[in-house]
């Protein structure tokens, strides 16, 4: 279980290494953030996996992006004092039926008392789309 941690921390890190692709203005760009979470990244899009986790550019049209959300949970009961966290990871889909070429999009996760909250909004801020189902594990 530690090689596999240590191999996905390793991949993840050279994803990160190299510059982000330039945007191609015929297709939405799709950023991802956290600010409760240890990570959130880029995972599948329409049931296949992503080549750089840190973004999805996707054509025009209706998908299904699936996001990675890494987060700590607290399991220490009833004292707020506790140290016995356990690392969670989630996966959360978001579907949008109207992603538009040339246009940049947010995906922000957050996660308060044990409850995954995702959104998808627009360059304006405005919400497209809100999802509570997570699968963690």
């Amino acid at each position: 279980m530690r090689n596999l941690s240590l191999i996905l921390a390793l991949t993840a890190l050279a994803g990160c290494a190299g510059p982000l692709p330039a945007v191609n203005p015929q297709q939405a760009w799709v950023d991802m953030r956290t600010i409760t979470g240890k990570m959130v990244m880029a995972d599948k899009v329409d049931g296949v996996t992503t080549y750089d986790g840190r973004y999805f550019q996707v054509p025009p049209g209706s998908h299904e992006l699936q996001v990675r959300y890494d987060y700590e949970i607290n399991y220490g009961g009833f004292s707020a004092m506790s140290d016995d966290f356990t690392e969670l990871t989630c996966y959360i889909d978001l579907k949008y039926d109207h992603f538009a070429a040339g246009q940049r999009y947010m995906i922000e996760v957050r996660s308060i008392h044990n409850s995954i909250t995702a959104w998808l909004f627009d360059a304006q801020r405005n919400k497209l789309v809100e999802q509570e189902e997570s699968n963690c594990i």
